[in-house]
C-alpha cells in the first residue's frame, strides 16, 4: 500500500510537472514585453490615419491626424477651426488661426519634440521603450477603457528613468487584439494632465509625402524658431 501510495504521488508530481513544461504552453507576458510587442506592431504600420481629441486641462481640441513612417506627423484640427500642425522630418510648423500666426521651428539634429501624437509611433514607442519603465496598470487583462465603455483596453503606466523627460508619467491604452493605442495620458513635470484620444483608425492607406507639405495662409504673420534659437 505503501508503494502504490508513493507512486500516486510521483505519478502526479510528473503530470503536474510536464503541464507546466509542455511546448507550446502560453508565455507569461510581461509590462516590458507586451510594449515591446506593441513597438512591433507600430514597427510594421507604414502610414495612418485616426480622429484624435487633445484634452490639456479643461480645454478639448478635436481633429485628423495622420502618419507616415518615419517622422511625418499632421494634425488638422476642426476644433480649434483650421488650426494645423505639421512636422516633415526637420521642421515644425503650427498655424494658429485666431492669431493669424505660423510658429517655425527647425527640428533638424536635435532631439525629437515629444508629444502624445508623436509617441503613437514606431518612433515614439521606441523612445518610450528607452526613457520609461513600463508596468501593467492592474494587470494583463483587458478592461474597459472607462467605468461605462465597451471597448476593452489593456493598461499601461509608464515611469521615467529621467527627470529630463517631459512627462513625469504616462498612461497607454491598448486595443489588445490590434495592439493600436487607444488613449495616451501623460502628466507633465508641471503636473498638468494631457490627454489623447485615438479613434477610427485607418492603417496602411498609402498616405503619400505631399500630404505634409503645408501651403500656409499669405496673410499669416510668420514667427521662425518659436522653441529654441538654431544656436541653441
Amino acid at each position: 500500500m505503501l508503494v502504490l501510495g508513493l507512486r500516486s504521488r510521483v505519478f502526479a508530481f510528473v503530470f503536474v510537472l510536464g503541464s507546466l513544461i509542455t511546448p507550446g504552453a502560453q508565455e507569461i507576458i510581461t509590462a516590458e514585453r507586451y510594449l515591446e510587442m506593441v513597438s512591433e506592431r507600430y514597427g510594421g504600420i507604414r502610414d495612418y490615419e485616426a480622429r484624435i481629441v487633445i484634452r490639456s486641462g479643461n480645454t478639448d481640441m478635436y481633429g485628423t491626424v495622420s502618419h507616415l513612417t518615419p517622422s511625418f506627423l499632421r494634425i488638422d484640427f476642426t476644433s480649434p477651426a483650421e488650426q494645423v500642425i505639421v512636422f516633415d522630418g526637420e521642421m515644425l510648423t503650427v498655424y494658429l488661426p485666431e492669431y493669424r500666426a505660423i510658429l517655425n521651428q527647425s527640428i533638424s539634429g536635435r532631439r525629437s519634440v515629444s508629444s502624445g501624437a508623436s509617441l503613437a509611433t514606431a518612433q515614439g514607442l521606441s523612445l518610450l521603450r528607452r526613457n520609461y519603465i513600463p508596468a501593467f496598470v492592474t494587470g494583463p487583462e483587458p478592461e474597459p477603457l472607462e467605468p461605462d465603455s465597451s471597448v476593452m483596453v489593456v493598461k499601461l503606466r509608464l515611469s521615467r528613468r529621467s527627470i529630463s523627460e517631459g512627462f513625469r508619467e504616462i498612461l497607454l491604452y491598448i486595443e489588445p487584439d490590434s495592439r493600436l493605442i487607444q488613449r495616451i495620458e501623460g502628466r507633465t513635470i508641471a503636473d498638468t494632465l494631457v490627454r489623447f484620444d485615438f479613434s477610427n483608425i485607418r492603417i496602411n492607406q498609402g498616405i503619400p509625402e505631399a500630404r505634409f507639405i503645408y501651403d500656409s495662409p499669405a496673410s499669416a504673420n510668420l514667427y521662425n524658431n518659436f522653441l529654441f534659437r538654431d544656436t541653441d
